[in-house]
């Protein structure tokens, strides 16, 4: 029976804004940080039912009734799940997603948690370092410069990345293993081989989810280096999504909501300052881009949003794509005229946060800043530039969806340039019409985009065995997580080891059909086609899984190290190969021999080979009467 994915599930609870809903259904006031209600669900004079807009959750205190935006349609409106999720997913937008699959479960939670406490301890080391160090004097030096105090820098855990050589021994003394860093975004392995490290000799600003969990970080350069962003963010990492993540705004969730508003700075250390300096609802995206998720999120929060950018072009270009963001999930925008070379850090500091204050009560309308960059740049008395100008204020008019906020801002844009409002409104309305039907090349164009095909991963079809044992059996996954020290061996010489590992963190439930597709979901695609590519994997068990396990992996052991033999004995016939190296390598030749000759007749367990006097049948997928059947006419 098709099953809506999971991930539309996400998706369409992530675009839906819970207060939003349920006030479409029934009366609800603010009281404090959340909203109230007369309880729907029951009979009540005084209301109980509580909004969370933060949590996007209900609860009610009486009926004890509670849940998110589609547990309250659910309730609501008597429908099932499907029925729900297709209702919001209708009104988000967003087409409902259905798969011939399990809804989907959590199934990298241990995985996603052992990377929260590497990024604890990653955090930790910055921090500790910046402060004590004596080779970090440097960064001291310049947070000194920028006024941030030992008490700002404890706050915020602001930190200090070392260069390449220090961070490995310290990394080898913690025990820390180089793909876990790779998957937290700290490293690279590179084409050639070597190790790419992101952060080095830079002031590490830790990046936090609405949870203050950090998963992630920024690095700021300490060292002019053209080659090398001024900003270095986390790379895309299972954790870590730049477009779902706003700089601050774990800190600044409170003062939002007080302000009835979010500051929007251009900078982590702009929007650092101006919380410590008594301005607690400033942000920073992480980057010049900002992505309608950002928004969305915001949207939960307040309905106005000041922008604080720099005066610059990027800073302008910045604030434009800002606010289409913002104007499309129906929040009100403003804009700070900033001095030109200014930014939030250096104006507080030569005028202080007062002088400060009085900008942001100044902001205007984003209507405002459009006009008075355009008369500052061009010449708005001559009738084309004048025309230009419309047309490109009408694109940013057109995203608006309320009709009375738009209108206001058509006839305030209609005064500023002395015209009717009537060419304004033909403006937007020409806009609306070409945002909704873009111009397409036409089919059979041998211009137009072609949609990507992605292969699958490469994957030894032992190592496919064993991942579609390990997905199948519990008792195979867990005596497979014991035997950490061969598969990393088994890494250097077979394809598609790290699917098996990821496997063995990822820990899905064989038990749980839906554990199992909700694993398989969350691998990357090329992954994903290599699994179920592999022929094994929609054939039934062994009736000794482990035992074929034992089989497989000493098999893959086998040809792993008839793989490594066949290169080292291409390396000693290399020319002028150094005594030292040519020694090392004979010695890891007779190791190989003498593994390879004890391998007869044993199978594989945690200490390496020991004897195994029941050695079953090895296990073909073809074997199988499922596959037998197959063949049968």
């Amino acid at each position: 029976m098709p099953q809506i994915s999971r991930e539309t599930v996400e998706q369409i609870l992530t675009a839906t804004d819970i207060v939003d809903l349920i006030s479409s259904y029934i009366p609800v006031r603010r009281a404090g940080t959340r909203f109230q209600a007369l309880c729907p669900f029951h009979n009540e004079k005084t209301p109980s039912f509580s909004i969370d807009p933060v949590k996007q959750f209900f609860h009610c205190f009486g009926c004890k009734k509670s849940g998110d935006a589609i547990s309250f349609v659910r309730e609501y409106e008597g429908l099932p799940f499907g029925d729900a999720v297709r209702k919001l997913g209708e009104r988000a937008g967003i087409a409902v997603v259905e798969q011939a699959l399990d809804p989907k479960e959590e199934a990298d939670r241990r995985r996603r948690g052992a990377l929260l406490d590497l990024h604890r301890k990653l955090t930790a080391y910055y921090h500790d370092l910046l402060l004590r160090a004596p080779e970090a004097q440097h960064a001291r030096d310049y947070l000194k410069g920028r006024d941030f105090t030992r008490e700002t820098a404890e706050r915020w855990k602001i930190g200090w990345a070392p260069p390449k050589e220090m961070f490995i021994s310290w990394a080898k003394n913690e025990g820390l293993r180089g793909r876990d860093l790779a998957e937290a975004g700290i490293l690279k392995k590179t084409e050639r081989g070597s190790t790419y490290f992101y952060f080095r000799n830079r002031l590490m600003f830790p990046i936090a989810n609405d949870y203050g969990d950090v998963i992630g970080f920024s690095g700021r350069q300490l060292e002019e280096n053209p080659r090398e962003g001024k900003y270095v963010n986390t790379p895309e990492t299972r954790l870590f999504k730049k477009s779902n993540v706003l700089f601050g705004l774990d800190k600044a969730r409170k003062g939002i909501l007080d302000e009835k508003s979010v500051l929007i700075c251009e900078g982590q250390i702009d929007a650092i300052v101006c919380q410590e300096r008594g301005i607690p609802n400033a942000i920073a995206p992480l980057g010049t881009a900002f992505p309608e998720p950002h928004a969305r999120t915001l949207r939960r929060y307040t309905k106005t949003a000041i922008l604080c950018y720099d005066s610059d072009t990027a800073g302008n270009k910045a604030a434009e794509s800002a606010f289409k963001a913002l104007a499309g999930e129906g929040l009100a925008v403003k804009v700070v005229a900033m001095p030109k070379g200014d930014d939030p850090d250096s104006f507080i500091r030569r005028h202080g946060i007062d002088a400060f204050r009085g900008l942001l009560e100044k902001a205007g309308s984003f209507i405002d800043f459009k006009f008075e960059l355009a008369a500052a740049t061009t010449n708005l008395g001559d009738p084309i530039e004048k025309a230009r100008f419309i047309e490109g204020c009408a694109d940013h008019l057109a995203v608006i969806k309320d009709d009375v906020s738009r209108e206001a801002l058509v006839q305030h844009l209609a005064t500023r340039l002395r015209i009717g409002a009537p060419d304004v409104q033909a403006a937007v309305a020409r806009a609306k019409k070409a945002a909704r039907f873009p111009q397409r090349r036409s089919y059979g164009d041998p211009q137009a985009e072609k949609p990507e095909v992605v292969p699958p991963a490469p994957l030894d079809r032992r190592i496919g065995t064993l991942c579609s044992l390990a997905l199948g059996s519990a008792a195979v996954r867990d005596w497979l997580g014991e035997q950490f020290e061969t598969l990393h061996e088994l890494a250097d010489h077979l394809d598609g080891v790290p699917i098996l590992q990821a496997i063995l963190t990822g820990r899905p439930d064989p038990e749980s059909p839906a554990s199992v597709n909700t694993f398989l979901a969350g691998l990357p695609e090329e992954q994903q086609l290599a699994l179920r590519a592999e022929p094994s994997f929609s054939d039934p068990l062994p009736e000794d899984p482990v035992a074929a396990a034992e089989l497989t992996l000493a098999d893959a052991s086998a040809l792993a190290l008839e793989k490594e033999d066949a290169e080292i004995k291409a390396a000693l016939g290399a020319p002028n190969l150094a005594l030292a190296e040519q020694l090392a390598l004979l010695k890891r030749a007779k190791e190989i021999e003498e593994l390879m000759r004890g391998m007869s007749g044993r199978a594989l367990t945690n200490d390496r080979f020991a004897p195994n006097a029941r050695r079953p049948k090895r296990w073909d997928p073809r074997d199988s009467k499922d596959f037998r059947d197959k063949r049968k006419p």
